[in-house]
């Protein structure tokens, strides 16, 4: 654990019954013009439509980019925040999952023409804020709302990367659980399984801390009792308000902490095979967390003791860690997420590049508390083909 630590986190963040009423205070002083990062899935069942009334009641001026690529490369981020220059506005409302979020986020300190998406690639704390952000997640989730991360494709590495610089936390946070209502089960599950591997691996990083603790266990208790109901129940109104609580909780531990080695080694399955980040999360969140079983059986145990709310006092630790690892595998089964990659086609002759492109993402592994060497990397590989 972290001797030294810190958080930061946006500065306000409204939440519960008919949250989305704070629109109305958020841009009443001030704002002149607004451009709405979403996409046409969003558009399409109506989302935006309150979001749109509120603007049009304040005579705000407003633009929709709506063009927003699913798993966007840098080269494709950039197009859309070359686009958003060209629209001179003071305010960006991002209504959306993780891709719309972290591409509104980096408009928001690329309105200047000094440095690029690929130039934040090479030194990401180059960025500044330039235009004030909202964030409205439409799933439970990515965390992107709370966390100062914006993860782009980068092609010719077949790689996801990164770009991680406070000046990308978002300024206003709006959690309304109308907006997750009616998710689609298998993307419902997918980034809910993203949230939860935030929560379990910031809490069992080497960068963990009091601080990152105390977001991560109460993220980790609020998924694990409600993302089965969450994601199968389109009535389960509390459920999916705990989600969207414990999907920004988790994003604030990553904050403060930081992943490991599920998201280093899911970052090449998305950038070389376009497996929805969730997905490539859910894939390895089992076989990595029995890799580091051996050296995290405590904290697994303290987890049990926070999540399981009918305890079997006299449990050991290792049949508390235990418990937790089959709770997450039964979760992934249960939502009936892929576990293998040969639902994605994905042959065994590629084995020594997946290798090779997850060694690379040495930001995160050496967060992981069990060193990850190449072979153990290629044996994970192994295990989910």
């Amino acid at each position: 654990m972290l001797n030294q630590y810190n958080l930061k986190m946006p500065t306000n963040v409204f939440a519960g019954s008919d949250a989305m009423q704070n629109l109305h205070t958020i841009i009443k002083d001030g704002v002149t013009k607004i451009t709405i990062f979403t996409d046409k899935g969003i558009l399409k069942v109506g989302l935006l439509e309150e979001v749109i009334s509120i603007i049009e009641k304040n005579d705000i001026e407003y633009e929709i980019l709506s063009d927003i690529p699913t798993e966007p490369s840098y080269i494709e981020a950039q197009e859309v925040v070359e686009h958003f220059k060209a629209l001179n506005s003071d305010f960006i409302i991002a209504v959306g999952g993780g891709s719309v979020m972290d591409i509104a986020k980096l408009a928001s300190v690329l309105s200047t023409d000094d440095y690029t998406v690929k130039d934040l690639l090479e030194d990401p704390l180059v960025a500044k804020k330039q235009v004030t952000t909202l964030m409205i997640p439409t799933t439970a989730g990515t965390g992107s709302e709370a966390t100062p991360n914006s993860i782009v494709g980068v092609p010719e590495k077949n790689l996801k990367v990164g770009i991680v610089n406070g000046e990308l936390i978002a300024d206003h946070v709006i959690l309304e659980s109308k907006m997750i209502k009616n998710l689609p089960k298998p993307i419902a599950a997918a980034t809910g399984i993203d949230a939860l591997a935030h929560a379990i691996e910031c809490f069992t990083s080497k960068k963990a801390n009091p601080i990152s603790d105390t977001f991560a266990l109460e993220a980790l208790d609020l998924i694990m009792n409600n993302i089965i109901e969450a994601c199968t129940n389109p009535d389960a109104l509390e459920a999916k308000r705990n989600m969207l609580l414990g999907s920004f909780y988790a994003g604030v531990a990553i904050t403060s902490s930081g992943t490991t080695a599920v998201h280093a080694l899911s970052y090449p399955l998305g950038g070389k095979y376009h497996i929805a980040h969730g997905v490539s999360n859910a894939i390895l969140l089992t076989p990595v967390m029995k890799f580091n079983e051996p050296v995290i059986k405590d904290l697994l145990a303290k987890a049990y003791d926070r999540v399981v709310k009918e305890k079997d006092e006299e449990l050991t630790v290792n049949e508390k860690s235990k418990y937790i690892i089959d709770l997450i595998e039964n979760i992934v089964k249960t939502l009936e997420i892929p576990t293998s990659l040969k639902t994605f086609h994905v042959p065994e002759e590629d084995l020594e590049g997946l290798v090779e492109a997850g060694m690379e993402v040495q930001r995160l592994l050496v967060n992981n508390m069990r060193e990850v060497t190449p072979e153990d990397a290629r044996k994970i590989y192994l295990e989910i083909m």
